[in-house]
């Protein structure tokens, strides 16, 4: 059996509203014998289903290419369907037919084509009474025809929502998204053709203040882009008889309030139901007492089609318990911190008014508690219409919670009444990792909820307190392990594409992105708030993740200028070119060995981070030069890697060749980044032990050292003591927050201390993903999933796991762009004998390496019960120190073994 399944077109299964010149098709090859390769492809594209107006054939392509392969020479029009089928053959020549069809659609890429204005709602439009109503807007319609295809094109200034004819208009949550607003705006695309009808038709919008208009940020600012939200909108309509109609914002529609008195992304949001406007959005409401809408000037210039995936509901969640609190209150348990929001039942008269508010966590006597999320409230007010039961949930706000607490709904409260909605981008998710200890899956568990709590449309710090923004360090600690979880390319290509936008001229990058720091000088806290070590290396280090994750060459081509002027920016700072020992950097960021233990500055020296991050990214940009075949620069930045690396070592590693900084992060930076050499590195591998046996094993970097901690070991002959770090349950370590019950990843080490009081309200969130980046290690160094950078993508993969002291077993699987790839190792049922059982499978169209760790000969090895020497599909085997190397085509792998003592 050999075939194809799951096309895609730039990452996406039948996207419409795309606005890529060129668009990238993909496929998955599937097949029930070893070996298989792809030898020749060939791709069709059509304007119609049944291939019958064929636009472009790229005949019998000599290729294994089956991810992002480019059209190149078809000319891409704006609001068009594209059908597109592939056939494939494989080394031996079989054929698999032509795959299912698969379609994509441009969406309104030209900016000159926009007949629509903006429209907003008259100013005070719900007067003194009700100043903070959410608006809507609508029109009334007709159409003489049967309609055979309908889209709408829309965006805001704030977050919107749409209905036509009385049904919600697609899936999406707080669309356009968070862009640079002075910049980039993204439009959605709406296929609407089954919700017009010939004769009278409506449209309706509401309008919210999101981040646009809304509250930004720790200081009560808002308005940070605008005072004013607005619409833009066209539907386009095609009839029966070849005739088009545009139905576009102008000056017609007209404006109300309606139920939703006030909606704020970190307050929550106020609805009274009693002002419903039943019927608003349908044809013949009487809307003569609405207002007519005004035309503001805004440009569309800015407009971009759709980029990210869009938020939309995920999953559910039932509460797990109802709880009465020491101080007398109803709380909700929902069982994990999630975001999102509940949809509630109320059952009592008419004109009551419930509240919930939202909070991580209970103090240690088991009451509710919100003082880490600061002057985010969090609440949600309904008041009922009727006497008969009412359900609500929100639509222009989220919330970062797992406690819930009632208000106003009497003594009887229902379970059933409760069901958490969780938001997040769309992500696919592709990983999974699992493992003999329980407290080791629930750490898995936390980081995964991690990224669904915080890639809502950006990756942000936290998701429930008033801030929520795009820090670029915690982003780039996160990317590797966050493109094993999920496919994070059109979550983080449409944030580069930010970065980019709010870049500095002379290339600085900001710490957060979008940058709404800059929009109110007491935001910043740290005088500009650009150009930190660590934070700033975002640009250069998260769209080089992405190629290696995806094999995205696009994403170096559309980042290289950013990633370029970023390196120029610090070229530009230090005393000689080489160093960066100027200027406020974070540096590592909540470490434990500052000099104040209650302060967030850790105990290494800013300029160290600085230069060992100006050498790494000046290695990344020197691969990507080279990658893109501009060679100039590619030789600039050999030369300027290589000072920095004699520019480091002269200033920071002693003539007796150990570090002039003794802690943690200093050694493992050092060790990870490549800049210690012979005896300096051999210094730094015993000083690092040294400062472990000092702490009794347990670790005390921060934002900077804690990523790279577990890998510095293991690659230096040290792997059980990574995971004995892995492994301690008492402060400071990763277990210690799940044996206190966390769900996500804190903050803080210590978020809740030892007994059981907290660190400061300040700065102290219970979802905040950036310690997660042990997952990284995880899957590459437990599970033993690794890229070949080279061969990106998991083109060509190399599967070395590191069994240590502590696990019996683990186990990682992911889906990659060529399939699914399996990496599993079990001593289980060898009990103390030595021996190992390891279990791979190789997608289809990939080859892989696979290294047995601890394996004595090739004679103590079985290979589904086969002799190693015999077995199929092993085409090279070579002894190295890691253990038995072995070339091994797609397939599934069983190898059972004794292992060396």
């Amino acid at each position: 059996m050999f075939g194809i399944y799951e096309l895609r077109c730039d990452y996406r299964i039948n996207p419409i509203g795309l606005g890529a010149r060129i668009p990238r098709l993909s496929w998955k090859l599937q097949s029930d014998r070893r070996g298989t390769v792809q030898s020749a492809y060939r791709l069709q594209v059509s304007l119609g289903e049944q291939f019958d107006s064929i636009v472009w054939d790229s005949e019998v392509v000599r290729s294994e290419q089956s991810v992002h392969v480019e059209p190149q020479e078809l000319a891409i029009l704006p609001r068009t369907r594209y059908y597109y089928r592939v056939e494939a053959w494989n080394e031996a020549g079989e054929g698999s037919g032509w795959s299912e069809t698969a379609f994509w659609e441009t969406g309104l890429t030209d900016a000159g084509k926009w007949d629509a204005d903006w429209i907003a709602a008259p100013e005070k439009i719900g007067g003194d009474v009700f100043p903070e109503a959410v608006p809507m807007l609508r029109r009334d319609f007709a159409i003489d025809g049967i309609v055979t295809s309908a889209r709408i094109y829309a965006t805001a200034l704030g977050i919107y929502e749409l209905e036509l004819n009385g049904q919600r208009v697609g899936d999406s949550y707080f669309s356009p998204g968070w862009t640079s607003y002075d910049h980039r705006l993204q439009v959605q695309t709406y296929e609407v053709t089954e919700l017009l009808q010939s004769g009278d038709n409506a449209i309706g919008a509401q309008l919210a203040n999101g981040w646009y208009r809304g509250y930004l940020g720790w200081d009560g600012h808002r308005e940070l882009y605008g005072s004013q939200t607005a619409l833009l909108l066209q539907l386009h309509i095609e009839l029966a008889d070849g005739r088009s109609i545009v139905i576009a914002s102008d000056d017609s529609w007209r404006a109300a309030t309606g139920p939703i008195l006030m909606s704020e992304l970190y307050h929550g949001e106020t609805y009274d139901a009693n002002l419903e406007k039943e019927g608003w959005s349908q044809a013949g409401f009487d809307g003569s007492d609405w207002l007519p809408v005004k035309l503001i000037e805004h440009s569309k210039s800015i407009l971009i089609p759709q980029e990210n995936v869009p938020v939309r509901k995920i999953e559910e969640l039932a509460p797990i318990a109802i709880l009465h609190t020491p101080s007398g209150d109803t709380v909700l348990d929902m069982g994990q911190n999630m975001v999102g929001w509940v949809r509630f039942t109320v059952r009592g008269d008419e004109g009551q008014t419930v509240m919930l508010r939202h909070a991580e966590v209970l103090d240690k006597e088991g009451n509710f508690y919100n003082g880490n999320i600061r002057a985010a409230k969090q609440l949600i007010t309904y008041t009922k219409k009727s006497n008969e039961p009412e359900t609500f949930e929100p639509r222009f706000t989220f919330q970062g919670f797992r406690y819930v607490q009632l208000s106003g709904f009497g003594e009887s409260v229902r379970p059933d009444d409760f069901i958490g909605v969780v938001l997040h981008s769309d992500m696919q998710m592709t990983g999974s990792f699992a493992c003999s200890e329980p407290l080791v899956n629930q750490l898995q568990h936390n980081i995964t909820w991690g990224l669904k709590g915080n890639f809502l449309d950006v990756p942000t710090d936290c998701p429930q307190r008033d801030e929520r923004l795009g820090w670029t360090g915690d982003a780039q600690v996160f990317a590797r392990t966050a493109g094993y979880l999920a496919n994070v390319a059109p979550f983080f290509g449409k944030w580069l594409g930010d970065l980019s936008a709010d870049q500095d001229p002379d290339g600085g990058v900001p710490f957060v992105v979008p940058n709404m720091l800059e929009k109110k000088p007491s935001l910043q806290n740290f005088g500009r708030p650009v150009n930190s070590a660590a934070w700033g290396d975002a640009a250069v280090i998260v769209p080089w993740t992405v190629y290696q994750c995806y094999g995205d060459k696009r994403i170096l081509e559309d980042q290289y200028e950013s990633m370029r002027a970023w390196v120029e920016y610090i070229r530009g700072q230090g005393g000689t070119e080489s160093l960066w020992d100027t200027g406020f950097h974070f540096a590592d960021w909540l470490a434990l060995d500052g000099p104040d233990p209650n302060s967030p500055i850790g105990g290494t020296d800013m300029h160290y981070v600085a230069t060992a991050y100006f050498s790494y990214s000046t290695s990344i940009v020197q691969k990507t030069a080279d990658l893109l075949g501009r060679w100039d620069d590619a030789r600039d930045y050999a030369s300027l890697y290589d000072a920095i690396r004699s520019s480091f070592e002269a200033k920071y590693v002693q003539p007796s060749g150990e570090m002039t900084i003794p802690t943690q992060t200093a050694q493992v930076i050092g060790l990870y980044f490549g800049l210690l050499h012979g005896d300096a590195r051999e210094k730094a591998i015993s000083k690092l032990m040294e400062l472990l046996e000092e702490s009794d094993h347990h670790l005390k970097t921060g934002f900077v050292g804690t990523p790279y901690l577990n890998f510095a070991l293991s690659e230096n002959g040290q792997n059980d003591e990574a995971y004995k770090l892995l492994l301690q349950q008492d402060y400071p370590s990763w277990l210690y927050q799940v044996t206190k019950g966390a769900t996500t990843i804190w903050e803080h080490w210590d978020g809740i201390k030892q007994d059981g009081s907290f660190w400061s309200d300040s700065m102290n969130s219970f979802n905040h993903y950036a310690y997660g980046a042990i997952g990284d290690w995880l899957y590459r160094n437990v599970a033993g999933i690794h890229m070949v950078e080279d061969q990106p993508g998991y083109k060509q993969i190399r599967i070395q796991p590191q069994p240590g002291p502590g696990l019996t077993w683990a186990e990682g699987k992911l889906e990659t762009m060529y399939g699914t790839l399996i990496s599993r190792w079990s001593r289980e049922q060898f009990g103390s004998g030595g021996g190992m059982e390891v279990t791979v499978v190789i997608p289809p169209n990939t080859r892989a390496e696979i290294v047995l760790p601890g394996s004595a000969s090739i004679e103590d090895i079985t290979e589904s019960g086969i002799a190693l020497a015999d077995a199929e599909g092993i085409q090279n085997i070579e002894l190295t120190t890691a253990g038995l190397k072995l070339l091994a085509a797609s397939g599934d792998y069983r190898f059972v073994y004794q292992t060396l003592s």
